[in-house]
């Protein structure tokens, strides 16, 4: 009977690290207070593993961070810019690595595969010098033994770990980064060496970019690290572990070809036709780590069916041979399903977070070996049953009025240009037009006010009255900076998704369903159970009441369908898209509800549209014409005067940006700053674009402020491939998780820089 965990959440079941995190990174606390946090939290998982009777449990999947990161340190592929000079990476290092410091930016952050979660993007070159320079997975795998848990030490896959990197700035685009490989394999040996003298027994190798289309070379680059390892390898057992889809047929040859390797972990969730190529060739004598319990949803795993799976495969691969386990890891869900005290019983027996899973994913394996559970079995059949009967799931209405969308594809009447022309004379704005993402700074005082009234602590007259107050504000504080279209600064929402979850029917919400984004910052996803319908407006009174404050346009502020979607934990019962389409008509009567209330110019953001992009290139056509389709069909009822703008981060639009152009939003704001404006490359290489457009100016993930002089230099660069009447002049995302003392000289040098350059637009007339 044999189990196995492929990583899980770190943040701790009460965001223990994040705040944690932050009390160092604001120097309350000192870097001791921090790991005595950190080794408590690890200590906790891997004993509630073993007491769990988990077999193989992960170590090395906590932390600080990010895990790439920690593998760039464990390199130590450090940029120049941090003036790094050799010896163990510390946490100045590290942390200027993730969030930049006073005088040098971060390093890129981007979507891991088409998760929710971020990485740091390691920057290679030719001339990069890797060394042993982080020893974190050793000390973590010595600190379990020291507890009495023997673990199985988890590092990044040095082909993966390549085949995620960036050139370095000033390296040829087209650097091969693979033929680094040479340099990085002898760090890896040096690892391995000193984990088996440690007595670790297995080592888990991510290799999870085995699902992507690769072409024959970078398969055979898997091929040759493999072999190149195999006699350091020799004496340990080694897993293979790959995640987030199928293995094409060419992929699934090249893992089960590689040397040295005991064991492959499959993603039997998302990659369902892995189980063929399973059945018509697994190597004989091998291990197959089953990943059947759902690593990135919070769903109760239907038991009966993956112990129906399982038997299956053993069949193939022999009864001692098969692991079961998680599709990916955990990171991905909630952490403990024992804190949600709000969520009722019905739909809460519906439900397993991280550390339910760990209890279903042993409850299989015991069942393989003909120890099963039958009470545990038949209560999650009975769930199981009662979320499929649930009227709670079901409204005819709104299946009715999705199902009548087909027909159409939602376009408004008018071509973009002759609206801009319309909105312009209603606008009247200059050129450079500048404005905001949405959110402004979330003070203590406000989150305090928040949670003070949904605590009924406060009247609703009182926190009405604060919120107007905070509005008020930010609205002044914008016109004293000359901001052209407004933003009310959303100090009502906590979240983008969770605010209009919150308001639509077919949601259910959690008091501590964390899930960590990116570095300390989490996300609390909503989870969609059911049918999604909008009983009332959920803006209108903030916005309007924001317009009445101001004579300059006030943007509404929306979160779009597809970003909805892909930010929530979404039910697995009915395709995606049907889903997506539900919630689009739920905005489009927001949409309408604000052009009634006088409001001009409405953002629907979609934030996330790309990172639902499906990993494999032959299902992107299909998933991009339903996105692009729901954001169109949230604003095709408006007059053309009215501007629809949508934001869009973290993204590498270049591959996307037809469709992007096909959602045919008037201006389209997208995080550009911390990508080395790779973005504008699309427009250099000729593609039209006739909507206004704001790639973002500066980049608001860092406590850097930006000079004007270094604003004007971006959007310099942006005018040499964008039409004047078309740029917008704004930050790259929300202002929410920054401090009014960078946000305030930031905005005063992104307005300064707009106006001096259109001073030298105008006299170079």
């Amino acid at each position: 009977m044999a189990s196995h965990i492929v990583g899980y959440p770190r943040m701790g079941p009460k965001r223990e690290l994040k705040f944690a995190l932050e009390s160092f990174w604001d120097k309350k606390s000192s870097a001791e207070d921090l790991q005595k946090v950190a080794a408590d939290l690890r200590a906790s998982i891997w004993k509630q593993m073993a007491d769990a009777g988990i077999k193989y449990i992960p170590s090395n999947t906590f932390s600080y961070y990010d895990q790439v990161l920690d593998a760039t340190a464990m390199l130590g592929a450090v940029p120049p810019r941090y003036g790094w000079n050799g010896g163990e990476i510390g946490f100045d290092t590290y942390f200027s690595m993730a969030r930049g410091n006073a005088s040098v930016p971060a390093m890129e952050m981007t979507k891991w595969f088409d998760t929710n979660y971020h990485f740091i993007v390691p920057e290679l070159g030719p001339d990069v010098n890797f060394s042993y320079a982080s020893h974190k997975a050793v000390d973590e795998y010595k600190e379990a033994k020291a507890l009495g848990v023997d673990t199985v030490p988890v590092l990044i896959g040095p082909v993966s770990y390549l085949l995620l990197s960036k050139p370095a700035k000033g390296v040829e685009k087209g650097f091969p980064l693979l033929s680094l490989l040479p340099k990085i394999v002898p760090i890896y040996k040096e690892v391995i060496s000193e984990l088996k003298a440690a007595g670790a027994s297995w080592i888990q190798f991510d290799e999870p970019t085995l699902v992507l289309d690769l072409d024959s070379n970078q398969l055979q680059a898997f091929t040759s690290a493999y072999a190149d390892l195999e006699s350091s390898l020799s004496g340990l057992n080694v897993l293979i572990e790959t995640y987030f889809a199928d293995l094409t047929a060419e992929a699934y040859k090249t893992l089960v070809g590689l040397k040295g390797v005991t064991g492959y972990g499959l993603d039997l969730v998302r990659g369902t036709q892995t189980i063929d190529l399973i059945k018509s060739n697994f190597p004989q004598g091998k291990y197959l780590f089953a990943g059947v319990v759902d690593g990135r949803n919070i769903w109760a795993n239907d038991l009966a069916a993956s112990l129906g799976i399982l038997q299956g495969l053993e069949a193939v691969v022999g009864k001692d041979k098969l692991v079961v386990s998680t599709s990916c890891s955990l990171l991905h869900t909630a952490v403990d399903l024992v804190n949600e005290t709000k969520l009722d019983d019905e739909i809460k027996s519906w439900l397993a977070f991280a550390a339910q899973k760990v209890v279903e994913v042993n409850a299989l394996a015991k069942a393989l070996a003909g120890q099963k559970d039958e009470a545990f079995f038949s209560a999650n059949a009975a769930a199981q049953a009662s979320r499929k009967s649930s009227p709670r799931v079901t409204n005819e209405a709104v299946q009715k009025a999705a199902a009548a969308l087909k027909g159409s594809d939602h376009r408004r009447a008018t071509n973009v240009s002759a609206r801009l022309d319309a909105q312009q004379k209603k606008l009247n704005l200059p050129i450079l037009p500048t404005t905001t993402i949405g959110s402004f700074p979330q003070t203590l005082e406000l989150r305090r006010v928040r949670r003070e009234f949904k605590a009924n602590k406060i009247s609703e007259d009182d926190y009405v009255k604060a919120i107007k107050e905070e509005i008020k504000k930010v609205v002044d504080l914008q016109e004293e900076l000359d901001i052209d279209v407004l933003v009310h600064g959303e100090p009502e929402r906590n979240d983008m998704v969770e605010y209009f979850g919150e308001q639509l029917s077919g949601f259910a919400f959690t008091v501590n369903g964390w899930v960590q984004s990116y570095g300390s910052r989490c996300v609390k996803p909503p989870i969609i159970y059911g049918d999604v319908s909008r009983p009332k407006p959920m803006t209108v009174f903030w916005s309007s009441t924001a317009q009445s404050m101001t004579k300059r346009p006030m943007k509404g502020m929306l979160t779009g369908p597809v970003t909805i979607l892909n930010w929530s934990f979404v039910r697995n019962d009915q395709p995606r898209f049907e889903t997506g389409y539900q919630i689009a008509l739920a905005i489009k009567d927001e949409v309408e509800d604000l052009e009634k209330a006088s409001i001009n110019v409405i953002q629907i953001d979609e934030a996330a549209l790309r990172e639902g992009l499906p990993l494999r290139k032959s299902e992107h056509a299909f998933y991009l014409k339903w996105a692009v389709h729901s954001f169109r069909i949230t604003n095709c009822g408006v007059q053309d005067t009215t501007q629809i703008h949508t934001h869009m981060c973290y993204s590498n639009f270049n591959d996307i940006i037809h469709s992007i152009i096909d959602m045919d939003a008037d201006v389209i704001t997208i995080e550009n700053s911390r990508s080395d404006e790779k973005l504008l490359s699309v427009f250099r290489e000729g593609v039209k674009y006739g909507a206004g457009i704001g790639p973002g100016v500066y980049d608001i993930h860092s406590p850097r402020i930006p000079s004007t002089e270094e604003i004007a230099d971006r959007i310099n660069k942006m005018l040499a491939v964008l039409e004047t009447n078309i740029l917008w002049v704004n930050p790259d995302c929300g202002l929410k998780t920054r401090k009014y003392a960078e946000v305030n000289p930031a905005l005063k040098n992104m307005v300064a820089a707009a106006k001096q350059i259109r001073t030298q637009l105008a006299s170079a007339k």
